[in-house]
């Protein structure tokens, strides 16, 4: 019951600003709700706080004793929606498959798969030697296993 409503709850929230969308939803057995949003232009402490409102001030605490906890994705939370990877075309992203993983500029992204650019070193085909090529790989959504923002200090 508590679930039903507070998810009705946030998805009235989240209506109100279309940059701003779901990552994760639970709530614990003893009622810590924890939501954990993001947003194409990222988040702010204020989106964070109009979220929490529109869920705290809906509840009833003589019915259901909670807590609350609204959060952004933390830039080193891992990529699940193809939207978070959309906002972060032209970052450095670190990709892991069933069978390989991959670091490189993310050039595109769209419902079914993202495009990883990098530069590698590789033997010369004819003679001694290595030369520099530029790779470029699709990479279906199904097939990644893990992905995240690469960041550089």
């Amino acid at each position: 019951m508590l679930k039903h409503r507070v998810k009705e709850l946030l998805d009235v929230a989240l209506q109100e600003d279309e940059s701003i969308f779901l990552i994760d939803f639970t709530i614990t057995v003893d009622n810590k709700i924890n939501v954990v949003i993001d947003g194409d232009n990222g988040v702010t402490v204020k989106d964070c706080v109009r979220v929490s409102r529109a869920i705290e001030h809906n509840l009833d605490r003589e019915e259901e004793d909670f807590s609350l906890e609204i959060a952004s994705a933390g830039v080193s939370s891992p990529l699940m929606l193809p939207r978070q990877y959309r906002k972060n075309i032209g970052r450095k992203v670190e990709v892991e498959t069933e069978s390989s993983s991959y670091e490189g500029s993310l050039t595109d992204a769209n419902e079914e798969c993202i495009t990883l650019e990098w530069k590698a070193r590789e033997p010369k085909p004819i003679g001694k030697g290595k030369v520099t090529v530029q790779k470029k790989m699709e990479i279906p959504f199904s097939e990644i296993k893990k992905a995240k923002v690469v960041l550089k200090f």
